[in-house]
């Protein structure tokens, strides 16, 4: 038989006549119930723990790699004697459980079933998720070495600390219970102390030093540990090491859980608990953008255990605590993501066209960095404000109207919603986060109107996304991203169980969301597909590389109703943060992905826009890259360059059907292959495009522009073409465009309006292709006309959000789009009109 003090222990109820003050006993002095404030030990309150900023970055030189990896086995090893400990006195706690279940089933009970789940709720549960990792990770610590990785044990751990939130809303009731049962039952008032002196034992020398405080701050000593721990692995964690990401993710929820205790130390905690008195935890949060009523409306969206809420947040009076309001809300027991009638018809959904998203992006760059520009000034703070205001809305409206791949959710009893995402990445967490709670027996839920108004008041504490993920919401001292091109080789994948036709696509973040920006050939039938193939993403302010791995689907049965495109299934999907000081390196950095039990190897280095923007002339002169287009020509006996034919020509011929031709990017590897080709004038040329993927060879004709060692409108008219696209009067402008054009060298313009014309075709199957005058203005603009050399950018690496070629780039585009929107131009007719007009500009 087992004593009633394990209990006290537990609970805190005094057995012996002791009367504590208000630290040790858990009482407020009105002798209320709360929850304890730790302050025995400064090594260990939560308080101290949950307000530590992240670790100090980049702690591990060199030639302390291999002394820092030591020191994170003696972290886990510390750690690992502190989880011993805690296992202990969980099952000293639950010792006496089973005797007690055994005799609510007999005919002398000495506790009912219900009063033995109130006392000991959730314990077996967290016993298990402590027992579990343990035995996990005893074998990585007494097998050390230095490819060993934690990391992920470390957030799973952390993603299950939930569970202590259902224990601690249920903490007030289960020590009422033991309260009661022990003064109206004298047997369960004498039960043995089997169990009791191990677990006073285990208190006293692991972590209290005094047996009167309650398991309820155990609950904290041992989250403050593990956050503490987190911290110390961090520290001596290389940035490149698969476990860094895991890790800062792992500290991250931790603290938000220590945080969101310490600030509800108060009934108000008990909003997210149920009628039924079981916890409804958040599991997931963030901001979505939801089609309502044929608009789009930015929405926060919480994920709990139970059901998924949608809200909007209040409008509140100035000084007043912002609220959010909820607009629905689906019990998970009713959620579907595919309506039973095949005939219910999606309403459409509107899409911006894209010049007006690139648009948006360089009005926002321009007040980056006029914003740069007034930090600067010594009266600028003023002017700041408003900048930062103009572009926090700017931005929101990016987020908006940005997103286009539908995410449509359903209730059972017939109503549907629709958000809008910007990468099938969201919407594959969000479909499994679903999916994964309903795996568990779940109830339907019917909240009545104060349920919903308390659970929605706790959205405001629980959520751990704050803001909107816009540049005006973040600290100054906040890296701003790269700028630039990254390189990335996405090499193999193995990990595969079955044969299947599989496949890669790359994302990176842009202006606060995710833009696809590269895919692998489709590798058929195997379980181990080796891609090696090269892609050059351009960076905006980018943060972190996305690569999500598909199986291709080629079932014309399996199309998704809302884009009417086949669905392929998403194997995996893993995201590397950009660190610069990695990245920036001349070398290749090489890298692999965990995904799901799939690891993907890739490699990637970084090129700051200046440098790879760089026009530099070839030192071989008998090549077509980076020789002058006059050179070209004249070598040719042409009026146009044969690369620039035969590219034209072929996309022409089975690209211009293909969706996002220019905008896409080849494989570098294919692009170099062909620059190669043409540089060396092989013979095989024809026969290489005609085997070619297409946008390789869109790519290699965009190089070839790229890499002219003088833009083709030349540096020379660069300056007049700026003034012309900026006159307003529409005759003068359209006499000077027109003359600076008569102005080019015969080669250029010739070479000009044949590009012109092609790409005008291109347009014209915009409903198709997906590529306006617009879109194709902001791809090939800037390569047309940015001059070889700027001199404010002399010796510059333009990294930074304050991109000086902000406000060119915006006029290349529509210097390129006036010719594109202009009637038919003809060369004869152009040059005839030369003998009336001055060619000096």
């Amino acid at each position: 038989m087992y004593n009633i003090k394990l209990f006290a222990v537990y609970f805190n109820y005094n057995t012996d006549g002791y009367e504590g003050d208000a630290t040790e006993d858990g009482k407020s002095q009105d002798g209320s119930e709360t929850l304890p404030y730790i302050d025995e030990s400064p090594t260990m309150s939560p308080q101290l723990c949950a307000s530590q900023g992240p670790p100090p970055e980049g702690l591990l030189p060199g030639g302390e790699i291999e002394k820092g990896l030591e020191m994170k086995k003696l972290v886990l090893s510390g750690f690992l004697t502190s989880e011993e400990i805690y296992i202990n006195q969980l099952e000293a706690l639950l010792l006496p459980m089973r005797p007690l279940k055994a005799a609510a089933t007999s005919s002398q009970p000495v506790l009912t079933m219900q009063q033995i789940e109130t006392i000991f709720y959730k314990i077996q549960d967290i016993f298990e998720i402590h027992k579990e990792f343990y035995d996990t990770i005893l074998p990585i610590i007494q097998q050390w070495d230095e490819k060993v990785t934690v990391g992920h044990l470390f957030q799973k751990l952390a993603s299950q600390l939930g569970i202590y939130k259902a224990f601690l809303d249920n903490y007030k009731t289960a020590v009422e219970t033991v309260d009661k049962c022990s003064q109206a039952n004298l047997q369960f008032q004498n039960i043995s102390e089997v169990s009791h002196d191990k677990m006073i034992k285990g208190l006293a020398e692991g972590f209290l030093t005094s047996k009167f405080l309650t398991f309820s701050v155990l609950v904290y000593f041992i989250i403050s540990i593990f956050s503490f721990t987190t911290v110390d692995l961090l520290k001596h964690t290389p940035k490149d090491h698969p476990d860094f990401p895991l890790l800062q993710d792992a500290l991250r929820i931790s603290q938000n859980f220590l945080n969101s205790i310490n600030e509800e130390i108060d009934p108000r905690r008990t909003a997210v608990t149920t009628p039924k008195g079981e916890a409804r935890q958040l599991v997931k949060d963030g901001f979505l953008v939801e089609v309502s009523e044929s608009s789009r409306k930015l929405r926060h969206v919480f994920l709990f255990t139970d059901l998924l809420l949608c809200a909007k947040m209040k409008k509140t009076a100035v000084g007043r605590h912002q609220q959010y309001e909820c607009k629905w809300y689906i019990p998970l027991a009713d959620l579907m993501f595919q309506t039973l009638d095949d005939s219910d018809s999606c309403p459409s959904i509107q899409v911006l066209p894209e010049h007006e998203i690139e648009e948006m992006k360089m009005k926002i760059s321009v007040l980056k960095n006029e914003i740069q520009k007034e930090k600067k000034a010594p009266k600028g703070q003023n002017r700041v404000e408003r900048l930062r205001k103009k572009m926090n809305e700017q931005e929101s409206w990016l987020l908006l109207h940005s997103p286009t791949i539908p995410f449509r959710i359903y209730n059972k009893h017939g109503k549907s919603y629709l958000f809008l995402l910007s990468s099938d990445y969201e919407r594959s967490e969000w479909r499994e986060s679903v999916q994964k709670l309903q795996k568990k027996d779940l109830q339907g839920c019917v909240l009545s109107s104060v349920e919903l108004q308390v659970l929605t008041s706790s959205c405001f504490k629980l959520r751990t996304v704050h803001n909107i993920p816009v540049t005006t919401n973040k600290d100054d001292e906040e890296t701003p991203g790269l700028y630039g091109f990254l390189h990335v080789i996405v090499h193999s994948a193995k990990g595969f169980k079955e044969s299947a036709n599989l496949y890669c696509t790359l994302e990176v973040d842009s202006f606060g969301y995710f833009v696809s920006k590269a895919k692998t050939r489709v590798f058929r039938d195997t379980t181990e597909p080796q891609w090696n193939e090269e892609f050059e993403i351009e960076l905006e302010g980018s943060q972190y590389l996305r690569i999500l791995c598909y199986e291709k689907c080629f079932d014309k049965s399996m199309l998704n109703k809302d884009d009417n495109e086949i669905v392929d299934k998403i194997k995996g999907k893993g995201q590397v943060q950009l660190d610069p000081q990695t990245v920036q390196s001349k070398n290749w950095h090489m890298d692999v992905i965990e995904m799901n039990g799939i690891k993907v190897e890739f490699s990637m280095k970084f090129t700051s826009r200046d440098l790879s923007l760089k026009r530099t002339p070839s030192k071989k002169q008998s090549g077509v890259f980076g020789v002058k287009i006059n050179v070209v020509t004249k070598r040719e006996r042409s009026k146009v360059p044969y690369i620039v034919r035969q590219c034209i020509e072929e996309v022409e011929k089975r690209g211009i059907d293909e969706v996002g031709i220019y905008r896409i990017s080849g494989v570098a590897t294919d692009i170099q292959a062909l620059k190669l080709a043409f540089d060396t004038n092989t013979k095989d040329i024809l026969v290489m495009l005609s085997d070619m993927d297409i946008n390789a060879i869109a790519g290699t004709l965009k190089l070839y522009f790229r890499e002219l060692p003088e833009p083709l409108l030349t540096d020379r008219l660069y300056p007049a073409f700026m003034e012309g696209i900026a006159l307003s009067d529409p005759a003068a402008k359209e006499n000077c465009m027109m003359h600076l054009l008569r102005s080019l060298p015969d080669p250029n313009l010739m070479t000009f309006l044949t590009l012109l014309e092609h790409l005008k075709r291109v347009a014209e199957k915009e409903p198709i292709n997906k590529m306006s005058l617009h879109n194709l203005a902001t791809v090939f603009g800037p390569t047309l006309l940015r001059p070889s050399e700027l001199e404010s950018t002399k010796g510059q690496h333009i990294t930074s959000a304050s991109d000086i070629w902000s406000h060119d780039v915006m006029a290349q585009v529509q210097v390129l789009l006036y010719y594109l929107q202009h009637p038919p131009i003809s060369f004869a007719e152009l040059k005839r009109n030369t003998l009336y007009f001055s060619t000096d500009v």
